[in-house]
């Protein structure tokens, strides 16, 4: 499923549909496609609706990634079982959905097995979490069948800590409570249909790691995770010592400082003086002055820190320019083709809109329009 809009991304997601949206400089698509192929599953298809254009020209027929990609376009918004029930005449046997805004590398396989076991018309991969008000929550018996379900219920509503990943193995009939053409959603509508038609719904508790990257700071904290290896993901390049990635055509001054975890993109450049890391992501022809400082942060393709610049802790979309002396606090977002002035200042968990890309705006201190 890849059509989100990915309005909790916003600014980032402007211009970019979710799935597209970086981890280590590489779509999150992509990293859940290798993730099928790893697990033997290779025909694919993606539903789009936002920039659905941008995902085709990037992925292609999925040759590259060793799958057969291919594609449906939701004309309009049709929710998650919704989106899947347009392909319902195509699917002949077990089938797998997966989220496309979905950092994980679960074990795909046990969960097909723990499905055809159990005789499951539909098993949801789940997982425990900390806070799962965000979640769809899931209470089972010993034999994982499904007794109750509730989308992201209030604090007083919790009944479990296990979530619904948004990881599904199904059988194809399971599709049919969800009307043709109409909005329809697997956590708030079926499932909660398929319940009360006691139907056998059933849950897999799967080890590793998962994360959703809907908002921007769990964005921010998955790649810190990802440069830290607690999921394993196979796109990392070479690495010259250990946690230090430097893409090919990168180019990292002797006098410029990298502290890992940190990955350097293809063509990107970091001058004398400068410090990157611990936990930075420079995309693909970034440029970090003399004396600025990444860290903790997620900057995309394009992008140039100005000299003795300060990025903590936040993430910047593409073409973003920092003026000298300009600092960037934790939490902030800074969307594409936004220029800072010199001596800007952007503060803590403020968000910048992206600008139009043939006329960037030039922002002043603490993100005010000038």
């Amino acid at each position: 499923m890849a059509g989100g809009k990915g309005t909790r991304l916003a600014p980032l997601t402007a211009g970019r549909p979710k799935p597209m949206v970086p981890v280590l400089n590489r779509p999150v698509v992509e990293h859940l496609i290798r993730l099928l192929a790893r697990h033997g599953i290779c025909e694919i298809m993606l539903t789009t609706h936002y920039l659905p254009q941008q995902i085709q020209d990037a992925l292609g027929t999925g040759a590259e990634l060793g799958v057969d990609l291919s594609y449906v376009v939701e004309e309009a918004p049709l929710g998650t079982a919704g989106s899947v029930k347009q392909l319902q005449g195509q699917l002949k046997e077990t089938f797998l959905v997966l989220s496309g805004d979905a950092l994980t590398d679960l074990p795909l396989s046990a969960a097909i097995e723990a499905h055809r076991r159990s005789g499951a018309l539909a098993t949801l991969v789940v997982t425990e979490v900390d806070d799962p008000c965000r979640y769809g929550i899931v209470d089972h018996q010993g034999d994982g069948r499904i007794v109750r379900f509730l989308e992201k219920p209030r604090p007083d509503q919790v009944f479990s800590r296990t979530v619904n990943t948004g990881i599904y193995v199904m059988e194809p009939e399971a599709l049919d409570p969800c009307p043709p053409d109409e909005a329809f959603d697997f956590s708030r509508d079926l499932f909660p249909r398929l319940l009360q038609r006691k139907a056998p719904l059933y849950a897999v508790k799967a080890d590793g790691y998962w994360s959703d990257i809907g908002d921007c700071g769990q964005y921010i904290r998955s790649q810190l995770d990802a440069l830290e290896q607690k999921v394993r993901l196979e796109t990392l390049p070479s690495t010259s010592r250990p946690g230090v990635w430097i893409e090919p055509g990168a180019r990292v001054h002797a006098k410029a400082q990298l502290v890992p975890p940190v990955m350097i993109g293809n063509g990107a450049t970091v001058e004398a003086r400068a410090r990157v890391g611990p936990g930075a992501v420079l995309g693909p022809g970034c440029l970090v002055e003399r004396g600025a400082v990444v860290e903790g942060a997620v900057i995309w393709e394009e992008s140039r820190i100005g000299s003795d610049t300060t990025v903590v802790g936040a993430a910047l979309g593409r073409r973003v320019e920092l003026g000298p002396r300009s600092r960037v606090g934790e939490g902030a977002i800074v969307g594409d083709h936004v220029r800072l002035k010199a001596g800007s200042v952007v503060e803590a968990g403020r968000r910048v809109p992206a600008a139009p890309a043939l006329s960037p705006r030039l922002v002043g201190r603490a993100g005010a329009d000038r």
